[in-house]
């Protein structure tokens, strides 16, 4: 997971995962039906409704129709800045963050070189406020999902917690960036032409209905988040003029695929008590404070991935003081430290690989420069908050 690969092997992050999951079954480390039981089915549920609801947007062509109204705002750049913050944030808090950057990294780029403005502190933008605005929620990222899921969090009592520190976050992600511009906007290259889907607004008010209808089944409703998603989805694909092979099509199968694959894993992990070990080691770290969880959480999201690090603590943190707040600190941890690095977060490969297809490249260092300043803040400010209000 650290690498992202096995070298010499092509296998990527997923691969690795489905491969763990395998070898175990097949050495009889894990038996068939332990790893069926491992896999959590709610969540996978309500991760690929909610991925339906994205892919009727994308299709209906709101991401784009949304990109292209910020970008052509005849605003300063240091506005334009802020709307594209806010706006990734914003879709990231209620559609999975990974998906709002795939769709609009490239349009931002078309976007900015149309007007002769550098691509690149957007772009930076959008991968940092993707991941800041994906921790106001229970449903803006994979692994806020799986600890809602896991604990059947309440919605709103989530919100309310992760909230401020989301808003405090994306304003920190403005200001970070435009001091690091230093009023130096300006590019002369040349723009790329980006095909998007049409815009459609029946399907688009569709989607945003069902979306609508959605989170606030998740706000009030005493139905299980996953049935709710899995309705909503249920009723985009009876569709008479959307294919259903085109929005099943844009699922990420492969996310659905890694999460199965860590849940057996860590299911192996548990068995063996490699858990509880990790656990002794972690406690002299001051595992059972809010800063000591948060750092390990932001430093294990960096090195085997946030939706592992979070797998390997569900064991762990009811055994915590305060689980309560000890799973908020996690999820937001896990979260903001995307920021770090490149490889921090899959949003940031999404942004990076996208535009570097269109011509636009995203060195390693210029990245950091950002990151580590967003997270630090970021980190800094959620802890406070869950210090003192989230009691």
């Amino acid at each position: 997971m650290l690498l992202g690969e096995i070298p010499g092997l092509a296998l990527d992050r997923t691969g690795v995962a489905l491969l763990g999951a395998l070898v175990l079954v097949a050495s009889e480390r894990v038996t068939p039906a332990a790893a069926w039981a491992a896999v959590d089915v709610p969540t996978l549920a309500l991760l690929f409704g909610l991925m339906v609801v994205s892919a009727q947007l994308r299709l209906g062509g709101f991401y784009a129709w949304v990109t292209r109204r910020i970008v052509s705002a005849e605003v300063a750049p240091a506005v334009l800045l802020a709307a594209v913050v806010g706006a990734a944030g914003a879709l990231s808090a209620v559609l999975a963050n990974d998906i709002v950057c795939l769709a609009v990294t490239p349009l931002l780029v078309e976007g900015c070189l149309r007007r002769k403005l550098d691509p690149l502190p957007f772009l930076l933008a959008l991968a940092c406020a993707a991941n800041v605005g994906s921790a106001a929620t229970l449903i803006g990222n994979p692994q806020n999902m799986l600890i809602g899921q896991t604990l059947r969090l309440s919605f709103a009592g989530f919100l309310a917690d992760a909230l401020v520190p989301a808003i405090l976050g994306l304003a920190a992600v403005w200001l970070l960036i435009r001091l690091a511009v230093r009023g130096r906007w300006a590019s002369e290259r040349e723009a790329p032409t980006v095909d998007t889907p049409p815009f459609d607004a029946w399907q688009t008010a569709k989607g945003l209905a069902i979306l609508a209808l959605l989170v606030l089944g998740f706000l009030f409703a005493p139905v299980p988040r996953e049935v709710l998603a899995l309705g909503g989805a249920a009723i985009l694909l009876m569709s008479r003029r959307m294919a259903s092979r085109d929005l099943i099509g844009l699922v990420d199968w492969h996310l659905l695929v890694l999460f199965i694959g860590l849940f057996v894993v860590i299911a192996g992990v548990t068995r063996a008590g490699l858990d509880a070990r990790f656990f002794e080691l972690l406690r002299p770290i001051g595992i059972d404070s809010l800063a000591g969880l948060t750092f390990v959480g932001a430093t294990l999201s960096n090195v085997i991935s946030n939706v592992p690090a979070v797998m390997l603590f569900t064991s762990m943190v009811p055994r915590l003081p305060d689980p309560r707040t000890s799973w908020l600190a996690l999820a937001m941890s896990t979260t903001l430290a995307g920021n770090l690095t490149i490889l921090g977060s899959i949003a940031n490969l999404i942004v990076i690989e996208g535009a570097r297809k269109r011509g636009v490249r995203i060195p390693f260092v210029t990245h950091l420069a950002i990151g580590v300043p967003v997270t630090i803040v970021t980190l800094i400010a959620g802890t406070w908050w869950l210090h003192v209000y989230a009691r």
